[in-house]
């Protein structure tokens, strides 16, 4: 099925997200997130362990623990276009990314291990996110006490991404 991905308006979606979608390209959303999985995973492969443990100042996240964040966020906003899609009224809780990350334990694996995971998580999202009907695309929710569309969410973990690898190069590499 080809979606027809229409860009989220405001109130879709909460502000900060705006950042995100922003720096999503229009067209076919499903097809840009397989070559933005192929440019991030090429990246990260070509870093030593060493590389991947650097922060690029006191108190930010390592590489590794921006990859791990990556794999969280894309999983949990999945999670919420998946209960959304499929009805569910109830709010859909929000988490602390800080949280997050200092309890991934990340130091102890290896960079190659996370990059399959997200690979593997991508793969999962781009067949969920084919899965929808346009029907679906338009249910609204709540998710972090705050509206959202599954359209949005779709669009939100692609700009995530996006967002991160930016820093990846300008900050990191």
């Amino acid at each position: 099925m080809t979606q027809n991905w229409i860009r989220p308006q405001e109130g879709d979606y909460l502000p900060y997200q705006k950042n995100y979608i922003d720096l999503v390209q229009d067209g076919n959303l499903v097809r840009q997130m397989e070559e933005n999985s192929k440019a991030f995973a090429a990246l990260l492969v070509g870093l030593t362990e060493q590389q991947s443990n650097h922060a690029y100042a006191p108190g930010k996240w390592t590489i590794k623990q921006v990859v791990n964040h990556i794999n969280d966020c894309e999983r949990i906003m999945g999670y919420r276009a998946l209960c959304i899609a499929r009805g569910e009224q109830q709010s859909l809780p929000g988490f602390e990314q800080d949280d997050y990350v200092a309890n991934a334990d990340v130091e102890r694996r290896l960079l190659r291990s996370m990059v399959d995971e997200y690979l593997s998580i991508r793969q999962a999202t781009l067949t969920l996110m084919e899965s929808f009907s346009q029907t679906d695309l338009a249910k609204r929710g709540m998710a972090n006490n705050a509206p959202v569309t599954v359209n949005a969410l779709c669009w939100v973990i692609a700009g995530h991404e996006l967002y991160h690898l930016q820093i990846l190069k300008e900050r990191y590499l």
